[in-house]
């Protein structure tokens, strides 16, 4: 298998890997919806693990394409993915931090703070590959649609 394939594959797996991770450590939490009141929009809750699934593919393919655009310098590509990787901390916890302690004002700040890291991921990414930052585009409108849900269900059920 060609070097940058399996970068690919790493890439898109470490990504995965978290949203899995993270879902494993909620799956007890996750009937959320059933309990609680949400703002209209509200998606049904069996669309979220198809959506995040794309999502996670995306950061994936756009993380390796970084990686692997050998005309950016490897500082530069490196400063880039650690902001990623920040983002994908941040992601990791707030499904944590929002379904199993239920902490949905403090969820909503985290989310605010990974949008903010998504945002700069697009901005870093731009700068070294112009693909690689569009596919990121689709995870920043998500995370800003889950801060409306986020800050609806902290406002709902007070």
């Amino acid at each position: 298998m060609k070097k940058q394939t399996r970068i690919y594959i790493i890439s898109v797996a470490v990504s995965l890997g978290a949203g899995i991770l993270s879902a494993l450590l909620t799956r007890g939490n996750m009937n959320i919806y059933e309990e609680v009141n949400t703002p209209p929009l509200s998606p049904p809750a069996f669309l979220f693990p198809v959506v995040w699934t794309v999502l996670y593919v995306l950061m994936g393919i756009s993380a390796a394409m970084v990686l692997t655009t050998g005309t950016a310098r490897l500082v530069k590509r490196k400063n880039a993915l650690s902001v990623y990787g920040a983002s994908l901390f941040f992601n990791f916890f707030w499904s944590i931090i929002f379904f199993s302690f239920r902490a949905f004002l403090f969820s909503f700040v985290w989310l605010v703070v990974l949008l903010a890291l998504i945002i700069l991921t697009i901005v870093k990414y731009f700068k070294i590959n112009r693909t690689a930052a569009y596919l990121q585009i689709p995870y920043a409108l998500w995370v800003t649609f889950a801060g409306y849900l986020n800050l609806g269900i902290f406002i709902l059920n007070r």
